[in-house]
């Protein structure tokens, strides 16, 4: 069988494990040479391989078995994941008939959450977006249901979702089990363990019926860079969450000293950045030593071992032990050092290859 009769194809991914890209569901389009991915989505080169492999085999991606028609399975696990994927269809039919049966396909994704829509519409994080865009946001996230008394969320495991309350209400729970706090309707959760790589800090206990919108931490990453404007508002959040610490509450002095255990890197900049202060972070740790520089709260300086500039604060933010000593004020020298890049853009950067690190030791 020719590889041009199913050149123009459809492939849709049925089964995934720790894939850092994409999702169950989600579909490759090829037409002619080309491919197409999800939106937002980056094209993985050793997914691209494979796939154009299924598609130079000669021989049907579609078999008859006594149990019917059956799809031709391919596999691509050649980095930290695994997903598997399959023909779906010719795409040698009408362009209009593919767009209406996209949308029919969109629709019928989305269906379960246009009941919420106005709740989404309505929440603070959402508002710069407009209706296309929240609407193309809205097919990424899923539908959870829990009866009351239920756990959400367990103190210490893994960050893996961001979560929107739609309906119901959750308890933030302490070790001894008392009662914190209470969220509702449009409240968010979860988003600190995926911002920060640390784990679930508190647990999350279901008060009543509550169904939820989880955006996974996959999707979350690729919104974030889809979505620029989302970066500020998390930004802040992980400011507020620094400050409202004791040990973070804006009164960083000059001898302050903690350990990075207590206070990590990223919130102890932050921290920096947002009180628009002047001077150095010495940091000690097991193997070798860091120093970063702040003039204004803007970064003029950093060293980590052999590693300077960006590359030494990026390696700074990934260490989660040692020792640091904020000192204020700098030479003469350090003053009229020029700023290495916006601030939020770095702590993005230094999260993103934190998450990608992660990914690869799994």
């Amino acid at each position: 069988m020719s590889p041009k009769e199913f050149r123009d194809a459809i492939f849709v991914v049925t089964e995934e494990r720790a894939c850092p890209i994409y999702n169950v569901g989600e579909e490759f389009k090829v037409e002619g040479m080309g491919l197409s991915v999800p939106e937002a989505k980056p094209v993985c080169l050793m997914m691209v391989r494979e796939l154009m492999q299924a598609l130079s085999e000669r021989k049907s991606f579609e078999r008859l078995t006594q149990h019917g028609v059956q799809k031709v399975k391919f596999e691509c696990g050649g980095c930290t994941g695994l997903i598997r994927f399959e023909f779906k269809r010719d795409k040698g039919f009408a362009t209009l008939q593919m767009k209406l049966l996209a949308a029919a396909e969109q629709r019928a994704r989305m269906r379960h959450l246009d009941r919420f829509y106005d709740t989404l519409r309505g929440l603070d994080i959402f508002e710069p977006l407009d209706e296309d865009s929240l609407r193309d946001l809205t097919g990424q996230l899923q539908l959870r249901e829990y009866p009351a008394n239920k756990i959400v969320l367990k103190k210490g495991d893994p960050g893996t979702h961001l979560h929107i309350i739609l309906e119901g209400r959750v308890a933030v729970v302490g070790d001894d089990g008392q009662t914190l706090s209470e969220m509702g309707v449009g409240d968010i959760f979860g988003e600190m363990s995926l911002l920060s790589g640390e784990p679930v800090t508190t647990s999350i206990h279901s008060r009543e019926r509550t169904r939820l919108a989880a955006l996974s931490s996959k999707d979350f990453k690729h919104t974030l860079n889809k979505y620029p404007v989302l970066q500020v508002f998390f930004y802040r959040m992980l400011v507020e969450r620094a400050q409202a610490n004791t040990l973070r509450a804006g009164t960083i002095s000059s001898g302050m000293t903690g350990r990075l255990t207590d206070i990590n890197a990223v919130e102890l900049f932050q921290l920096i950045n947002s009180s628009q202060k002047t001077g150095r972070v010495r940091l000690v740790f097991e193997e070798d030593k860091g120093e970063v520089a702040f003039n204004e709260g803007e970064l003029v300086r950093a060293e980590c071992g052999p590693l300077t500039g960006k590359e030494a604060f990026f390696a700074v933010l990934a260490r989660s032990e040692g020792s640091f000593t904020y000192t204020s004020g700098l030479t003469a020298e350090e003053l009229a050092l020029p700023v290495i890049g916006g601030f939020m853009g770095l702590i993005m950067e230094g999260m993103r290859r934190m998450d990608e690190d992660a990914a690869g030791r799994d």
